[in-house]
């Protein structure tokens, strides 16, 4: 699935292993995704079936964020569908230090919700963001989701209790910055 012209989201494959090992090093996205906090090729691969085992159980769509001219992988979005029965599904996404700052994160983003929205058709979207995460805050409402609340406490992020900040775009919306939900 292209996002853009510079990226594409592909799933997860044994080639991704760099790319484990380098967000491992991060000191934030293995508190609060399932990439190990220690690198090892056998947790690395176990993490890539896991993104596997995800697709094929149909609990989501988890997608490596590839960069098209050298087929480097610099980060993952995932759509998860926990909650579909209920009309709403969630979006993650994390991006290594070496892939941030290239309008990446937004262009993923705009892709998988507008895949979403439009070709699933569900029905609401919704991100959960540290409220310190001002960045990823502001690539959501780029996107156009909508600030809906403080969930307090709401996930364990390492061994503590963090409270998120709750953004919904449901596909009745319009957009809230005026542009169209579409990946360019």
């Amino acid at each position: 699935m292209s996002a853009g012209p510079d990226f594409v989201l592909r799933p997860w494959e044994m080639s991704d292993l760099p790319l484990v090992r380098e967000a491992s090093q991060d000191p934030y996205i293995p508190l609060i995704t399932t990439i190990p906090a220690r690198y090892s090729d056998a947790a690395a691969e176990a993490f890539v079936r896991r993104q596997w085992e995800r697709a094929a159980t149909g609990a989501g769509y988890p997608f490596a964020i590839v960069r098209s001219r050298d087929r480097r992988p610099v980060g993952s979005i995932g759509l998860w569908l926990r909650e579909l029965p209920e009309g709403r599904a969630s979006i993650g996404y994390w991006m290594v230090a070496s892939g941030r700052g290239q309008g990446v994160t937004r262009a993923a983003l705009r892709t998988v919700t507008s895949w979403a929205l439009r070709d699933l058709g569900i029905p609401r979207l919704q991100l959960f963001i540290e409220p310190w995460n001002t960045a990823s805050a502001r690539i959501a409402v780029d996107v156009g989701y909508r600030r809906e609340g403080l969930l307090r406490g709401w996930q364990r992020v390492g061994n503590e209790r963090r409270d998120m900040a709750v953004y919904g775009l449901l596909n009745t919306d319009g957009p809230a910055d005026g542009r169209a939900v579409t990946a360019d």
